[in-house]
């Protein structure tokens, strides 16, 4: 075969070198002459100079006037885009249109939906919880419902993806929507008619005091309204006698830089530097504290693992760096990379890496990918396989990236952030047994099972005392759900039970206490008693 086939991927291989930068330019200038009538071909008229300025260009005005069949250039620019972002860093990315709103939601802090949090492990939309004063609200749907019909379609039973089910209830702001409910003691169907709005997409996911003096606080992501919901919070906080703070950024992919900056301001005595970028000309950018910090003596302990990334480990970083709290947990992710979104007119977006930051002490956290992207997205792999995420030994650090805190910390750049306190991964508590009862989610569906028959009670809880007081006055929930289990396949093992009894009474209270309008909170204040971070964490803040 000629080594000059037009194959697609010699259509597609010249137009790498520059599809990112003038691709979305250009486009509409070749459509505009696709429909005129044909007649004999001539070249473009280019200029040479022009020809070698831009290769793209004269490609695609050759592809679109000369190739023996039509193509669809704006399909061809798309793949060309994607393959040259391919070729620069992990972090940059080209958004297709029909994808920026979903990518950009948790960023945003909003959609357009009903308002409910719903789990499908039964195969039937469960309502978890109800968005007070969202749409659902107002149409009168409560904790517990199940949707059995949307729009006159039967949801239950019928094994639907859950992104399907959320396609269905999500819609424009002001429409309606038709959900037929299935409800504890009512025998039909119960119709409701519920007018679509806009519900907040909150980023803090729990706020309460763990014990006396000591708030907990669990931060999922850096949206465009997480500094103000972190200090809302830490406000409340505040004046149920909060002095010492432990912030749970474990998961927290990051988000905006500003919101970390913000949220360093409130913890940060004045003139303290936060962060600062370079971008390819040396250029810097330096952040400070502003001095208008509410919480500069409050006791902190920031808790990390490896998923903890980006606007996550600034905030950490500057903690860290300025000798102002503790980094509990396991090393960080390693992203410091800086990517400004840039949108076409098409409705796309380029999101291209534009600078790196560093932290207070000069130090660079974005690990290395110079072995290819795919080789970067299995660090995860490595660590597991390097014995990290059980000894803090097994984490080795080039020397030439060690700094020092002004208060005599040793920390090191290169590869994430490293805990103050290394904790292990527990593994603690676990047996066959409950691997059985948690693989089959036998665990889970036990407490939506005891919130049905609980319902009431449940939704009449106000404060976290008042839940734990319920269950502790249920004094049989652990033998009801060894008798649940066995119904569902899993025969009791009372060695394995008593193994792996904190840890299944903990899991159960906790998903109990989400069940609540309490929500993560109920969730949280029962799960960290088998959480070994959050125990270290408050060890650390007692003796400091």
């Amino acid at each position: 075969m000629d080594k000059y086939t037009n194959s697609k991927r010699n259509i597609i291989f010249p137009l790498i070198l520059a599809a990112g930068v003038i691709g979305g330019i250009f486009i509409g200038m070749f459509s505009a002459g696709r429909n005129a009538a044909y007649s004999a071909p001539s070249m473009p008229k280019i200029s040479p100079k022009s020809f070698s300025e831009n290769k793209l260009l004269y490609t695609l005005s050759l592809i679109d006037k000369l190739y023996v069949e039509e193509v669809d250039l704006d399909t061809i620019s798309e793949s060309a885009i994607e393959a040259v972002i391919s070729q620069l860093d992990p972090h940059s990315a080209y958004i297709p249109a029909q994808d920026f709103a979903s990518v950009n939601e948790a960023l945003d802090g909003e959609f357009d939906g009903i308002g409910v949090l719903f789990n499908m492990a039964t195969d039937t939309v469960i309502v978890l919880n109800v968005i007070p004063g969202g749409p659902s609200e107002v149409a009168g749907i409560f904790n517990g419902d199940r949707i059995i019909t949307i729009n006159d379609s039967i949801v239950a039973g019928r094994n639907i993806p859950q992104n399907d089910i959320v396609k269905m209830l999500r819609g424009r702001r002001g429409t309606t929507v038709e959900l037929g409910l299935e409800r504890r003691g009512i025998d039909e169907l119960v119709p409701v008619t519920v007018t679509r709005g806009i519900i907040p997409l909150k980023s803090l996911d729990a706020a309460f005091m763990i014990e006396p003096g000591i708030g907990f606080i669990r931060l999922s992501a850096f949206s465009k309204n997480s500094a103000r919901e972190l200090a809302a919070a830490m406000q409340r906080l505040s004046e149920h006698g909060m002095t010492k703070l432990i912030l749970d950024l474990r998961g927290n992919t990051g988000g905006f830089l500003d919101q970390a900056i913000n949220m360093a301001n409130d913890l940060l005595p004045a003139k303290q530097l936060i962060v600062y970028t370079e971008d390819r000309h040396g250029t810097r950018n330096e952040q400070y504290s502003n001095g208008k910090g509410r919480y500069t003596d409050l006791g902190i302990a920031i808790l990390v693992d490896q998923e903890t990334a980006s606007s996550s480990e600034i905030l950490a970083g500057a903690v860290q760096d300025n000798d102002r709290g503790w980094i509990v947990g396991r090393r960080t992710y390693g992203k410091g990379l800086v990517q400004q979104q840039i949108p076409y007119g098409d409705g796309s977006a380029l999101r291209l890496t534009i600078a790196r930051y560093y932290t207070p002490t000069g130090r660079s956290i974005q690990r290395p990918y110079d072995n290819g992207i795919d080789d970067y997205r299995s660090d995860i792999l490595h660590r597991i396989e390097h014995n990290e995420f059980f000894t803090a030994d097994s984490v080795k650090f080039d020397d030439s990236l060690r700094f020092v805190t002004p208060g005599g910390r040793t920390v090191y750049g290169g590869g994430g952030i490293m805990p103050d306190y290394f904790v292990p991964l527990d593994t603690v508590g676990y047996s066959n047994y409950y691997s059985q009862v948690w693989g089959k989610n036998i665990l889970y569906r036990y407490t939506l099972d005891y919130a049905d028959r609980h319902r009431e009670e449940l939704n009449a809880v106000t404060s976290i005392p008042e839940l734990n007081r319920m269950l502790d006055a249920d004094t049989g929930l652990l033998n009801d759900f060894i008798a649940y289990a066995s119904r569902n396949g899993v025969p009791p093992d009372y060695s394995d039970i008593a193994k792996s009894r904190e840890v299944i009474v903990a899991q159960l209270r906790a998903y109990i206490g989400r069940n609540t309008p309490l929500d993560d909170d109920g969730f949280y204040a029962n799960i960290y008693v088998i959480d070994p971070v959050m125990l270290k964490a408050i060890e650390v803040l007692k003796e400091n």
